[in-house]
């Protein structure tokens, strides 16, 4: 790509923009920076994508946000996000702030309520932005490849009740384009292989792939020059940012020896790995180096059928032993492993997945997972769909009060794209690029529960192993079994007998959401600080609803008096609002007889074209004015 064409290509681009949004200049300033710097290395292509615009709505649940969902395709480089807001025109309309969210793999999971959570839910802070009516951007470098998620609403609503026309509105609209860098050329790098790179005005673009069950990978810059002297000036980024947590490694090799390298621990499996070279030593200087990479690979003993059966039939004939025997299967294992370059290094079970409805699945391991403290045990739970990203994963693990003595503890720990592996070296449950969800299991406490909201689309994995933090040859020989229950659903526990799980859409995607009532509130309706009890809701439906009858006094003058007209909009206006006050209540005591739109229109037009004929009754007009001035204001009301 020439720099006239990226000249072209992006002024074409911006033009488009400010043609559409009627906008200034200046807010895409910044863009044209680029062309000066990384878009005029010929490696690199720009792209565009863009979503129609939505508007939006004051925030009350979930289901108030307006979701867009982008894919980044791989080997990008820069990702430019384009928020474009606009607002109507009208007397009603002023500034107000929106709230942007971002997140890679899923759809954010918000608060701007501050409600509590669920117990158990562990929940990430949102990586957000606040804007008014314009123009804004936002910067990510080396982004990860696959879908990302924009999110925004208005402030929370004021919850007060307006009927529908009636009161004019103003519109807020949004839209958010995505404008993309990627490498058309990478280099690949291929283990043990040496692969010599100069570095000079531009950043050298790598890329390595790690095949499963890679259990470390060391990345070696060796014999670094920088014009011919030793040193390696050399930044070295390795691996995709992604929102809202961010675990790209960024190693600065400054020193005056030759070699630099960097350790990663579980890399995520079966997938490209990005790495970026770019030099520290000037526009003008060379550097000279060999990018070398090495994997450490383990192999896993998978548990088969056969040994499904021998574990079962040592269980049955020891389960008074509190801590069961090493099963003979176990044993040949740990023979095993000890012979030939490649050990094991896990114990992987099977775990078929089977879809029950929309964003529903369940894991059902073929057999109890058995623990022990030689190597972890790993469930691989396939969520890679990009479909399992809008529900929930609901982990729970429980083991028996024989099973598990008091001074030992089961460990686990709950990562995306590679298991952890490294229990007996730290518990901080944390891969070369994500930080997992540790848990623990014990006598005092047997049963322990995970939830995670909308989870990233990847692979995700469940690693246990035994640990015995007082005397660590107590558990040689100990096997633990542990019952685990796995899940996806759309909504925790349905939301709960306050709530209601809606399953919401954005073009093909579907995302579940909880709609609370009677004052209840949170991601899954658990939140009572507001709640009303049951008692309080039918007491205040019994007095909206009996406070109609006060009607029945002007019914009865109307009628006394000969005002017939009068007395049918009163009774109209009784009934109408009678039974809307009776299907508005937002818990259990709700009767609704007809649609609640309908309901709210009819006692709205009932209420005004009340006010209105008391007017003209009260004005002692004449009988033809007076009707016709009756039809007049019910048909404008």
């Amino acid at each position: 790509m020439t720099e006239d064409h990226v000249r072209l290509r992006l002024g074409q681009f911006l033009a488009s923009k400010r043609r559409r949004v009627g906008a200034q200049p200046q807010p895409f300033g910044n863009i044209e920076l680029l062309i000066s710097s990384d878009l005029l290395d010929a490696r690199l292509v720009s792209e565009q994508f863009s979503q129609s615009p939505q508007k939006l709505a004051f925030y009350s649940w979930y289901g108030s946000t307006r979701l867009f969902r982008f894919r980044v395709p791989p080997d990008t480089v820069l990702l430019r996000w384009l928020l474009q807001a606009s607002q109507g025109s009208g007397p009603s309309c002023t500034n107000v702030e929106i709230t942007v969210y971002f997140r890679y793999g899923a759809p954010p999971v918000i608060n701007p309520l501050g409600t509590s959570f669920p117990d158990n839910t562990s929940v990430q802070p949102s990586f957000l932005v606040k804007m008014l009516h314009g123009n804004t951007s936002i910067n990510i470098s080396h982004p990860a490849p696959g879908d990302w998620f924009v999110a925004a609403h208005l402030p929370p609503s004021s919850q007060k009740i307006e009927v529908k026309g009636f009161i004019p509105t103003c519109a807020y609209v949004f839209q958010p384009d995505m404008l993309v860098v990627r490498v058309v050329e990478v280099s690949i790098l291929e283990p043990d292989v040496p692969l010599p790179q100069t570095l000079l005005h531009h950043p050298s673009y790598l890329k390595i792939f790690v095949p499963e069950y890679t259990q470390e990978l060391r990345l070696e810059l060796q014999g670094c020059a920088s014009n011919g002297s030793l040193g390696c000036p050399v930044r070295l980024t390795v691996g995709s940012a992604t929102l809202p947590g961010n675990f790209r490694k960024v190693l600065t090799c400054t020193g005056p020896t030759q070699d630099c390298r960097l350790l990663l621990p579980s890399p995520p499996w079966g997938r490209w790995l990005q790495v970026t070279a770019k030099s520290l030593a000037g526009p003008l200087v060379s550097v000279a180096f060999t990018a070398v990479a090495a994997l450490t690979a383990c192999r896993p003993w998978s548990v088969s059928f056969q040994h499904l059966l021998q574990n079962s039939a040592n269980q049955s004939r020891n389960a008074s032993t509190g801590l069961l025997p090493l099963s003979p299967s176990y044993q040949e294992l740990d023979r095993s492993s000890g012979a030939g370059d490649s050990p094991f290094c896990l114990r992987n079970y099977p775990v078929p997945r089977e879809d029950l409805d929309v964003v529903s699945v369940r894991f059902r391991p073929l057999d109890q997972v058995s623990v022990q403290s030689d190597m972890p045990s790993v469930l691989r739970l396939y969520l890679n769909t990009g479909m399992d990203s809008g529900g929930s994963l609901i982990i729970s693990l429980q083991v028996n009060k024989t099973a598990i003595a008091n001074n030992t503890l089961v460990v686990v720990c709950v990562t995306a794209a590679s298991p952890f592996l490294s229990f007996n070296d730290s518990l901080n449950c944390t891969t070369a690029f994500f930080q997992g969800y540790p848990l623990s299991l014990s006598a005092s406490s047997r049963k322990t529960t995970l939830v995670i909201p909308y989870p990233e689309t990847d692979n995700w994995y469940l690693s246990l192993q035994l640990v015995c933090p007082e005397s660590p040859k107590e558990c040689e020989q100990a096997l633990v079994p542990v019952e685990t229950t796995l899940y996806l659903v759309p909504c925790l526990n349905d939301c709960g007998p306050y709530g209601q799980c809606l399953l919401l859409r954005t073009h093909s995607y579907l995302y579940a959401g909880c709609s609370c009532k009677a004052g209840w509130r949170g991601w899954s309706c658990t939140d009572n600080s507001t709640a009303q009890t049951v008692a309080q809701q039918k007491v205040a439906t019994l007095l909206l609803t009996l406070s109609n009858l006060l009607f029945l006094a002007p019914i009865t003058v109307s009628v006394h008096r000969s005002h017939l007209v009068e007395a049918s909009v009163y009774a109209y206006t009784m009934f109408f609002s009678t039974f809307y006050h009776a299907c508005d209540q937002p818990g259990e005591a709700v009767l609704c007889i007809l649609n609640y739109d309908t309901l709210q229109y009819c006692d709205f037009l009932g209420s005004g074209v009340s006010i209105w004929v008391t007017i003209l009754c009260m004005a002692r007009l004449k009988a033809a004015l007076k009707y016709g001035s009756i039809q007049r204001g019910g048909l404008e009301p």
